[in-house]
């Protein structure tokens, strides 16, 4: 029985939930592994977004709580662990609803609540791990010889970083003396990365990176590498077609954004050709009759094909890319419900502060900017935000970096994007669809900034059973050190002398003139070797606190200089970007805008695993190359992808493009060009297999071979997509 508290009257009823079969199934053989090999193994189970995961962490803890081998209780404590508050607090929330347990959790904002919590006989801790680092030093060796279960929810991104090392510290038995050497401390620091094994991990995850798979997940033997896999897997296939969530891409609508923007001045300054075209597609994008547009589809779509939807309570989310652009979406889609005399209204949701135009005010005679958080802008507390989105007449919620991941709202039907969302990102974002509800039939995207094929992708590797396809690398450290050390910014000896006068507690005074002497060393380098330089030290800090949990030895330099980059880094000032592309904005104005539909698809995956690699520190090729061309011809390549042209029959010269591309990749000379000539060689003869494939169906779409023929910017865009598309993938396609 759990019990359940109405937010409109405050009642409490009790309610009797039993688990799914994926949810006895996962318990069930996880206290059988515990039973079997004790205390100190490691457990991943990969289980959909939507699928219940808080309740099969509660049940997992509830029946760890009293679990015994050989008649003696296996855990003193049950740490559950989650990454953001509004995930800790459905974490929360859902054991402590399970009223036979309620007597024995606790939730541990603080250090001081942790302590407390096992003093008083707490069995289940409930917190989040950004709060290990400040239980660390009131703990001590409180945990000393205790066993313990850690829950991890949404262990993909728990584990990262320093979080991991953080909490394998508190947790094991080590303690520092004064009459340590320096290099006991670093032998003991070494020893407190790795995964204690006093302690057994669980970890929750529906969308597993390599690390967590690596870290967490089961290792096995195939074709001379060790893989690794989930302990057990509830995956997004099963559970769409057991009807436990939606399929979320089954109405998948993109649209395509066209620009035209005019130089204004006489004059053709020269600028960098990549960095322009990046700042004019944030230009336009940002420009407020484009944000319009959008917010016009937005809400004709809306009152046009959602509003009735889940007996009539269907309501929508719109994902931005920045405060900025939320609060410039919120303003334009109150205006276009208030033009249509809708009875709807929106919700903003972000963190921080947000400039934003008071043009409502009567008092101004001018538009006043003023900072503005989302409880003003909504007239309510933010803490407010999900049950009153559940209440009339509130319809759409508009998000800048916030319930994208762990909100659980069934009503949610659909969501618009007008933000890149690549791997990870992309499956938690559309997931908030996903959720069941009685009168829900169907979920719908309309995309404004991402390729179906993209979002295929990223859907692809978490549809059945996320696999490593071999582990890490320990040499790619020793590339990331050459990297640095050719630049010769510190000396082994300052390594050295930092990090003794660190652990022995030395003041800053003696620690940072080091540190300031090797940033003096950094600043002469020029930009490309700047960048190589602190790339290379911040990967190799995130990979050596990765690889210190599982390396079964120690390496003492490593640790050493992880603790040197650590103090350094923050020294360090970023990299002078030579970006003369701002004052660009001033000689351009955006003079048309549409957004178009592009297409609707039923995106449907691929009914296979699918292997991911292991990390791979970047940064191979750390050089700039710089392109630099007059503003005429930017603005003409940048509207080779925006720019407008208008079709008599769009779906025609669509399906003909299609033909044209699939004739190009079976062309035999471009194939044979692939296989023994050079990109250069085999671009001309991509390109000629182009003109013969636009030859061969002038009969089928004139309109299309005219423009290819006559429109030397569209010819250009149509042969430089075709060549990328094809260029050494023929043999995957026949």
């Amino acid at each position: 029985m759990v019990k359940e508290k109405d937010p409109q009257t405050g009642k409490i009823k009790e309610i009797q939930i039993f688990p799914r079969y994926h949810q006895w199934s996962v318990v069930k053989l996880l206290l059988a592994d515990v039973k079997d090999k004790g205390v100190g193994q490691r457990y991943l189970v990969q289980h959909s977004a939507g699928s219940g995961k808080s309740n099969s962490i509660a049940w997992l803890a509830h029946q760890l709580v009293d679990f015994e081998k050989d008649n003696q209780t296996v855990f003193d404590s049950i740490l559950v662990v989650t990454d953001r508050r509004n995930l800790d607090d459905q974490i929360k929330n859902t054991i402590k609803s399970f009223t036979s347990i309620s007597n024995t959790v606790a939730h541990a904002d603080h250090s001081s609540d942790l302590r407390d919590a096992i003093r008083d006989g707490k069995k289940i801790i409930i917190t989040t791990i950004h709060k290990f680092p400040y239980i660390i030093d009131d703990i001590g060796t409180t945990h000393k010889g205790r066993h313990f279960a850690i829950i991890i929810d949404e262990a993909h991104s728990s584990q990262s970083g320093n979080m991991s090392a953080t909490m394998n510290t508190i947790l094991s038995t080590i303690v520092f003396s004064d009459d340590d050497e320096s290099e006991d401390v670093i032998n003991k620091l070494i020893e407190s990365r790795k995964l204690m094994p006093n302690a057994s991990y669980f970890a929750f995850t529906a969308t597993p990176k390599n690390k967590t798979l690596e870290l967490f997940g089961s290792p096995y033997k195939e074709d001379g590498k060790t893989k690794h896999r989930p302990f057990h897997n509830y995956s997004m296939k099963q559970a769409i077609e057991e009807g436990f969530i939606l399929d979320v891409l089954k109405s998948y609508t993109t649209y395509q954004s066209y620009y035209h923007i005019v130089k204004t001045i006489e004059e053709d300054p020269i600028y960098d050709k990549s960095k322009a075209q990046k700042r004019l597609r944030k230009y336009v994008e940002l420009e407020p009759e484009a944000i319009l547009k959008k917010a016009e589809i937005i809400v004709e779509h809306f009152h046009e094909n959602v509003r009735y939807r889940i007996d009539n309570k269907a309501r929508a989310m719109v994902v931005t890319g920045s405060i900025k652009k939320a609060v410039e979406y919120f303003d334009a889609i109150n205006e276009c419900l208030k033009n249509r005399k809708s009875p709807y209204k929106t919700i903003i949701a972000f963190t921080g502060d947000a400039e934003h135009t008071d043009a409502s005010n009567p008092v101004c005679s001018t538009q006043e900017k003023d900072m503005a958080t989302e409880s003003k802008l909504n007239g309510f507390p933010s803490n407010k935000i999900e049950e009153n989105f559940k209440k009339e007449p509130y319809r759409f919620l508009i998000c800048a970096d916030k319930f994208q991941t762990g909100y659980d709202e069934p009503l949610l039907h659909t969501m618009y994007v007008d933000k890149v969302l690549a791997d990870i990102k992309a499956v938690q974002t559309l997931s908030r669809l996903n959720r069941a509800h009685k009168n829900k039939e169907d979920t719908f995207v309309l995309d404004f900034a991402n390729k179906a094929d993209d979002i295929k992708e990223a859907f692809s590797r978490y549809y059945k059973t996320t696999l490593l396809s071999d582990e890490t690398d320990r040499n790619k450290v020793y590339e990331l050190i050459a990297n640095m050390e050719k630049h010769e910014v510190y000396t082994q000896k300052d390594v050295d002398d930092v990090v003794d006068y660190f652990l022995r507690g030395h003041p800053r005074v003696n620690i940072d003139p080091i540190l300031d002497s090797c940033v003096a060393n950094y600043k002469p380098l020029n930009e490309d070797e700047q960048v190589e330089f602190k790339s290379s030290a911040k990967q190799f800090v995130r990979l050596y606190n990765f690889l210190g949990a599982i390396l079964s030895y120690g390496m003492p330099e490593w640790e050493k200089l992880s603790i040197f980059l650590t103090l350094l880094i923050p020294k360090l000032p970023t990299p002078k970007e030579n970006d003369d592309t701002k004052e660009l904005l001033k000689y351009i104005e955006l003079e048309s805008y549409r957004a178009q539909k592009k297409e609707t698809l039923n995106i449907s995956l691929d009914n296979k695993d699918y292997e991911i690699p292991p990390i791979t520190p970047g940064g191979e090729s750390f050089a700039n190359e710089n392109e630099s061309d007059y503003l005429s011809h930017i603005l003409d390549d940048f509207h080779k992808t925006y720019g407008p042209i208008k079709w008599e029959n769009e779906d025609n010269v669509k399906a003909t493009i299609k033909q044209v591309h699939l004739s190009v990749i079976k062309d035999e000379k471009y194939l044979n060009a692939m296989k023994n000539a050079d990109r250069e060689t085999a671009r001309d003869e991509c390109n000629d297999a182009t003109n013969r494939a636009m030859q061969s169906v002038i009969s089928a779409c004139i309109e299309l071979y005219k423009q290819y023929a006559d429109n030397l910017s569209f010819n250009s865009c149509i042969n430089d997509k075709i060549f990328k598309d094809t260029y050494k993938r023929a043999e995957q396609i026949n």
